[in-house]
């Protein structure tokens, strides 16, 4: 692999996502594990009033507004936090997924697997994925089996590297918070709802179009990186931003998406599809339309059924375990 395709894999710069396309969409250039989130500032700003962002309590019930009512804006954003409650509180969910990526002239593919069974402080999940790229391969798994997160990346030629947290201190420290979701934490500690909610903290969404997915009709949500976001991972913009100038997808680095797209069922709210939208290539580029750059496919979703609780069990050789906990409560702070 290149220097710059390791540079977005998760693992290189902290503990993040699971995925290169999901870091990539992250994009949580120079922010280490440990150190204070840098979300926690604007997370506290938004709890000072009620907002479209609160988690939704009924899922399916949010985006049920005529036409019209809302903006386009907050209709997208209500869709998208309608659909990650339907996760979060959904008795059980098991899925498969498909995901590409490209990194400058290479094609990454690969599948994975999430399982997520209980609710509130009886919640467990289990994460697994896997990529290839000519000789290599890429594997994360994250497993909450309720009292630990176990947290293990085997990344290409970079030794595996098992790290743990403390699942009662994250929560703990939620509570502290006030978070509405302290009970289960799974949004601050691994797997699909980190994925998303990660997402849903960093980008605003701005539109929903009604579309088609294989026959299955769907919202086409739309989101992008607030100019404030911007200058917060990627200090090099950031005199641009307090500037006020105009900024389009060939300013941001190679690999780092100028644009997301949630694909989210129109009947049960569960997100099907998600594309990471950028220009390619080794900048300066020439300003043009964004394109995919990364597409993650989830298939054979299945809510409410049966689970193994066997999924659950995480007993892995201790040699070389790295205890991230006091890093992950020292630098925890809300999401939106």
């Amino acid at each position: 692999m290149t220097t710059r395709a390791h540079a977005i894999l998760p693992g290189f710069r902290g503990r993040h996502v699971a995925t290169v396309a999901v870091w990539a969409m992250m994009a949580a250039w120079g922010v280490p594990a440990g150190t204070p989130s840098p979300w926690a500032a604007a997370a506290r700003a938004d709890q000072q009033a009620a907002s479209v962002y609160s988690r939704t309590p009924s899922p399916g019930t949010a985006v049920a507004v005529p036409a019209g009512v809302e903006d386009a804006a907050a209709q997208a954003e209500r869709i998208v936090s309608s659909s990650l409650a339907t996760i979060a509180d959904a008795d059980s969910i098991a899925l498969k997924f498909r995901q590409k990526v490209r990194i400058g002239d290479r094609v990454m593919v690969g599948t994975g697997r999430y399982v997520q069974a209980g609710k509130g402080e009886e919640q467990r999940f289990r994460y697994d994925s896997t990529l290839t790229c000519d000789t290599e391969s890429f594997e994360v798994t994250e497993v909450c089996d309720g009292l630990f997160c176990w947290l293990h990346r085997h990344l290409g030629q970079e030794p595996a590297r098992l790290e743990r947290i403390d699942v009662r201190r994250i929560r703990a420290r939620l509570a502290e918070l006030k978070a509405p979701d302290a009970a289960d934490g799974a949004a601050y500690l691994g797997g699909l709802q980190r994925v998303l909610r990660l997402m849903r903290h960093w980008l605003r969404f701005t539109k929903a179009t009604p579309g088609d997915l294989e026959g299955r009709p769907v919202w086409i949500v739309e989101g992008r990186w607030p100019p404030e976001n911007l200058a917060l991972i990627l200090p090099e913009l950031k005199d641009r931003v307090a500037g006020g100038a105009a900024l389009g997808p060939a300013d941001l680095p190679d690999g780092v998406p100028w644009e997301v797209r949630l694909w989210i069922d129109r009947g049960d709210l569960l997100l099907r599809r998600v594309e990471w939208l950028a220009v390619p290539g080794a900048r300066p580029v020439a300003d043009a339309a964004a394109e995919p750059i990364a597409v993650l496919d989830l298939h054979d979703i299945e809510v409410g059924g049966p689970v193994d609780a066997t999924a659950f069990f995480y007993q892995p050789a201790t040699e070389g375990l790295i205890d991230i906990t006091e890093m992950q409560v020292s630098g925890l702070g809300l999401m939106r």
